[in-house]
């Protein structure tokens, strides 16, 4: 039976007398001494947190080792539990529409309450910028990883990483819960579109957004150690989620992943051997459990493996009510889950909002004996080292000079970059190529339900938790941009969904430009059985493509079904979920300024009763394999990517590649 819940007053009353009566003597240290060691910048930072970590109350530990939601996060709380983190959650934000400016101005505020406390032990701030600063509207929100996947650039991955500090720092954050490192193999999965590939190889090339992220390690670097480079422009990194959340039954979200340990191993934790190599500053957690055992209450693989046989030693932080979800129902058994996490090697537990209980439980835990203070020293060390690797005692606060970088144009042309090389084109045509598409034409047609919508462009995770419709951030949409490529000469007609009447009366168009996908979701609300085009958009192939010679530019996360619609389709691009800047991006290539570059990073089946199917399989029988991608022969302004393999020796057959 669950233990009869504390009221909150009564809890508060207790932790600020245990505070009050463990700080006396502490707080007359702090009051003579002149020169406080973890306050000196040039000391090792062992040395810091060693010395700060022995002035610390058990309330003051306990605190850094909780993460609250900015919506509970008030002065009084942050100095009278002495918290160590607040995020913000998808769609948390200052205000409607906030600007870079009030987000600085929130997040310099917590700071500001930290440091009155009696040792002054800044917060570190958390927020998802998962494909850019995407939380703050007219940030730069670059493609999702699915598409990053297929551009397959280790350059442009490191490149969009510093791009995203920059926004970051500008606005007082020094901390981003990326990259996800998941290697999805299952599309069904709602989160499909946050792993970079089916393939390990892939996503473990696709780490590389650490090094921009954080900076890069110098020589003799130790193996493991945090590291974030100083000056205040770059971030502490998260490696996501550890481990195999990318390989559940079914890809159903925060399920069970049945695998051997070897299998575990070379699909799901390898990329975790290279964030760690690249001095990643913390690791969160899995929902999803490994053979039936919670990822959360997992000592063997959250310490022995990742801590001790891998060596990381930064920090491990929960996903959001994580701890809760040990249990079925969540929080069924709270103190129990609290002491099964904390265990098994979480440091940090992303509460959100009933911190006095977490507080509360924790205390009552060691004073049982039951966490011992070695556990808790370690996970406050941890939190700490990061805490001083990343300058956050020196400059606690948003460095107010890159305000003007949120959203720069040079940033919009990297996302716009990035656009360009994720489009894999997979089919180009019927008896001779379609694409380059005539900047000339005299009138063209553009329709579907995503021609023209931010919202849809980006996804999830986009100023909302699951993403929106409409102008939800600045941005370009693929129906501008295409209107900007093509000639001033050129009619282009826009109509979402062309009917019978329509056409009786809109004639001579040279050809036809459809985008339709799937609406914008994350996590849970994500996971699909079917993975069909939703709203109409078989319909509108169906109604257009019949008529007119037609690009179909398929908006999504993941592969959905297509085979039903190829042979009435031209030629068919996958745009994954390009984010702010697609419409230039995709216009440079469709149109020729630019060939396709993308390969698939993913398998594209033909019905969902294959699933799951990837690469390597027995019966591996695709609609398009991984790593398909066609080209169209133009001379290319861009580069090449940074060579890339993946595990597969399959998908170069041309046994696999389709005839059109």
């Amino acid at each position: 039976m669950a233990a009869k819940k504390k009221h909150p007053v009564f809890l508060l009353l207790r932790l600020l007398l245990l505070s009050i009566i463990s700080m006396k003597v502490a707080m007359a240290e702090v009051v003579t001494s002149p020169l406080l060691r973890y306050k000196n910048p040039t000391l090792p930072v062992e040395a810091r947190v060693n010395d700060l970590l022995s002035r610390m109350t058990l309330a003051e530990k306990i605190g850094q080792m909780t993460q609250i939601d900015r919506s509970v996060a008030s002065p009084a709380v942050l100095r009278s539990c002495f918290i160590g983190s607040v995020l913000n959650g998808g769609g948390s934000n200052p205000a409607e529409d906030a600007t870079p400016e009030m987000w600085a101005d929130m997040i310099d505020g917590f700071q500001d309450s930290a440091m009155a406390t009696r040792l002054g032990i800044p917060v570190i701030y958390g927020t998802d910028a998962v494909h850019g600063h995407n939380n703050v509207v007219g940030a730069t929100v670059f493609p999702h990883n699915v598409g990053l996947g297929a551009a397959r650039d280790k350059d442009l991955m490191r490149r969009i990483g510093i791009a995203t500090a920059l926004e970051l720092r500008a606005t007082g954050i020094p901390y981003t819960f990326a990259p996800c490192l998941a290697v999805c193999r299952d599309p069904r999965w709602g989160r499909c579109y946050e792993s970079y590939s089916e393939d390990t190889e892939v996503v473990r090339s696709m780490a590389e957004i650490i090094i921009g992220l954080q900076g890069s390690p110098p020589s003799g670097h130790p193996r493991g150690y945090p590291f974030i480079a100083q000056g205040g422009n770059s971030v502490a990194a998260c490696a996501k989620h550890f481990t195999g959340d990318g390989g559940t039954v079914r890809g159903i979200n925060e399920n069970n992943t049945i695998a051997s340990y070897p299998e575990l191993f070379h699909v799901h934790i390898k990329p975790y051997l290279d964030a760690v190599a690249m001095g990643v500053s913390t690791v969160m957690v899995s929902y999803s459990s490994w053979n039936g055992v919670k990822m959360h209450a997992n000592p063997y693989l959250l310490t022995r493996v990742l801590k001790q046989e891998i060596g990381f030693q930064g920090f491990l932080i929960s996903d959001w009510e994580g701890v809760d979800r040990i249990t079925s129902p969540p929080g069924r058994d709270y103190k129990t889950s609290v002491l099964a996490a904390i265990i098994a090697g979480i440091d940090m537990i992303m509460v959100p909002y009933d911190y006095m209980r977490f507080i509360g439980d924790v205390t009552d835990l060691v004073a049982e004996g039951r966490i011992p203070m070695s556990r808790i020293d370690d996970a406050v060390s941890r939190i700490l080292r990061v805490k001083f690797a990343a300058g956050l005692f020196e400059q606690p606060r948003a460095n107010r000079t890159l305000l003007n970088l949120v959203g720069h144009k040079d940033h919009r042309e990297l996302a716009r970059e990035a656009v360009r090389k994720s489009l894999v084109l997979l089919k180009n045509g019927k008896n001779k190529p379609m694409l380059p598409l005539s900047r000339k034409a005299p009138r063209i047609l553009v329709a579907g339900t995503h021609a023209h919508d931010v919202g849809y462009q980006c996804g999830g995770w986009t100023v909302s938790w699951q993403g929106g419709s409409g102008n939800t951030t600045s941005g370009t949409t693929i129906l501008d941009g295409i209107k900007e490529a093509v000639s001033k000469r050129t009619e282009v007609v826009y109509e979402q969904r062309p009917n019978e009447a329509f056409f009786r009366n809109a004639k001579n168009f040279s050809y036809a430009i459809v985008v339709v996908g799937e609406l914008p979701y994350a996590e849970t609300d994500g996971d699909d059985p079917n993975l069909v085009l939703p709203l109409g958009g078989d319909k509108i192939i169906e109604d257009v493509c019949s008529r007119i010679r037609c690009l179909v530019i398929l908006i999504s996360g993941r592969p959905l079904v297509m085979e039903p619609y190829l042979d009435s389709i031209d030629a068919l691009v996958a745009a994954w979920l390009p984010g702010s800047e697609a419409g230039r991006g995709i216009a440079d290539v469709i149109f020729g300024k630019y060939d396709f570059q993308g390969k698939l990073p993913r398998t594209w089946f033909r019905q969902v009763d294959q699933l799951p199917m990837n690469v390597d399989d027995a019966n591996y029988d695709p609609l398009f394999p991984f790593g398909f991608g066609l080209r169209m022969k133009v001379r290319s302004r861009h580069p090449s990517p940074d060579g890339i393999s993946f595990s597969s020796t399959a998908a170069s057959s041309s046994s696999f590649f389709p005839s059109y």
